[in-house]
């Protein structure tokens, strides 16, 4: 019996050698000379999750935390020393672990630049995208800090999944919508007068209806900053569409609020002279 058990062993560790990386060429993909190599061991060994039952249950935040600063200290040539580990926090079944990530991952983006962000990060961010709302409020927070690293093509991917963000798990949560219309000012400078008019007009006329407040101010600024946008793009028909429909949806709507938001708009429009003012009568 004996016998027969240390030949199990042995031959389910060969199994195990044979695919993927020996223990060997594993250790060595984790080596650098920049730190001392104890000292990595030590960080990277503390994402173990049967350490953290045992040790300490936030030693997986403070990791997360620490991470952009170890991945900077390294350089991005050593990005494969953390690689694993950063995707080990990233599916941590913890939420604050994935949310410090996600506050930090347009950091991280910048020290690896674009090859590896668009390779390693970019599936990470995808996540994040999905998760609960405490862990996208740091994806949003920094949405055109990240879509700004990202090459044209790939930026241009996300303008289908803009709209997700106007669904929260808690509709009262109006700060997420009010943070979503602030980084859509930001975003125009990022996409095409087509594609702010196809994608991000819509969103901006659903935010300018948002029951609260705080929520539409922010929005009378998105809207007007579209208008000066579109009117200084070539194609000068989508400002007059635009303006052709914020006369329909607003000025001509049946309820007050919505006529006094046309007003406020246009108070918006003309403060920040988005419009020449022949083209604003």
């Amino acid at each position: 019996n004996m016998d027969s058990t240390l030949h199990y062993i042995h031959n389910d560790s060969d199994l195990s050698t044979n695919s993927s990386f020996s223990p060997e060429e594993e250790r060595k993909s984790k080596v650098q000379d920049v730190v001392p190599q104890a000292l990595l061991d030590q960080y990277l060994s503390m994402t173990d999750p049967s350490r953290a039952q045992t040790v300490d249950t936030e030693i997986a935040k403070h990791c997360a935390y620490s991470l952009p600063g170890v991945a900077l200290t390294l350089g991005r040539q050593n990005w494969h020393c953390l690689k694993d580990t950063y995707e080990t926090l990233a599916s941590d079944m913890q939420w604050k672990v994935r949310r410090t990530l996600a506050f930090s991952i347009h950091e991280l983006a910048v020290i690896l630049g674009d090859q590896l962000t668009a390779g390693d990060l970019v599936p990470v961010f995808n996540g994040f995208l999905k998760d609960l709302d405490e862990v996208r409020i740091g994806v949003l927070k920094h949405l055109h800090d990240f879509l700004k690293l990202l090459h044209l093509d790939k930026r241009r991917e996300y303008l289908y999944q803009l709209q997700e963000f106007l669904v929260t798990d808690n509709s009262r949560n109006w700060r997420f919508r009010a943070e979503l219309a602030e980084q859509l000012i930001l975003l125009l400078d990022l996409y095409s007068a087509r594609d702010i008019y196809d994608y991000l007009r819509p969103i901006a006329f659903s935010l300018c209806a948002d029951k609260v407040s705080s929520v539409r101010w922010i929005s009378y600024k998105l809207v007007s900053e579209m208008v000066k946008k579109l009117y200084m793009a070539s194609t000068s028909t989508f400002v007059v569409d635009l303006m052709n429909e914020l006369v329909e949806k607003f000025c001509r709507c049946r309820k007050w609020s919505g006529r006094q938001t046309f007003v406020f708009i246009c108070q918006t429009i003309s403060e920040d002279d988005c419009l020449p003012m022949d083209q604003f009568a």
